[in-house]
C-alpha cells in the first residue's frame, strides 16, 4: 500500500465552492515501471546472448535491437541491467555495437529467410 497524505483544496467555480480532496501519493521509481510486452521473449532471447562467448552476426543484430527497443523505456531494468552486461562481456561499446550492426545490414544478410544463427565456419 503506497503512503501518502490527502490534501484539501477549496475551488470556488460560478459561486460554487468545491471540496477537492488530493491523495498526494509518494511514489518510487519501481512503482512507475511499465513491463514492455515483449519482455518475456526477450529476455529468453538475452539468456541466449549471455551465453554466448563470441558475438555473431546474428547475436549482435540482435543485441543493437534490443537495445534499441528498450532505450529509454521506464521499466525493464533487469533486461536493461543484462544488455550492459552482454555489452561489457564482448568488449564492446554501444558505438562500436551500431557501427558493426549498420554494416551488417548494409548487407542485408542477417534476417534473410533461411540464414542460420550460426556463422559458416568453412
Amino acid at each position: 500500500m503506497r503512503s501518502g497524505t490527502i490534501n484539501k483544496f477549496t475551488c470556488t467555480i460560478r459561486n460554487y465552492s468545491y471540496l477537492l480532496l488530493i491523495n498526494m501519493t509518494n511514489s518510487s521509481s519501481a512503482d512507475r515501471d511499465q513491463q514492455h510486452p515483449q519482455e518475456k521473449n526477450d529476455h529468453q532471447i538475452l539468456n541466449q546472448l549471455l551465453k554466448a562467448k563470441e558475438p555473431i552476426d546474428y547475436n549482435l543484430a540482435e543485441l543493437a535491437r534490443l537495445r534499441i527497443r528498450y532505450h529509454g523505456f521506464p521499466g525493464a531494468r533487469e533486461i536493461q541491467t543484462d544488455l550492459d552486461r552482454v555489452l561489457q562481456q564482448w568488449n564492446l561499446t554501444e558505438d562500436q555495437l551500431f557501427d558493426r550492426t549498420r554494416l551488417l545490414h548494409a548487407k542485408g544478410t542477417v534476417y534473410k529467410k533461411g540464414e542460420t544463427q550460426q556463422e559458416d565456419l568453412s
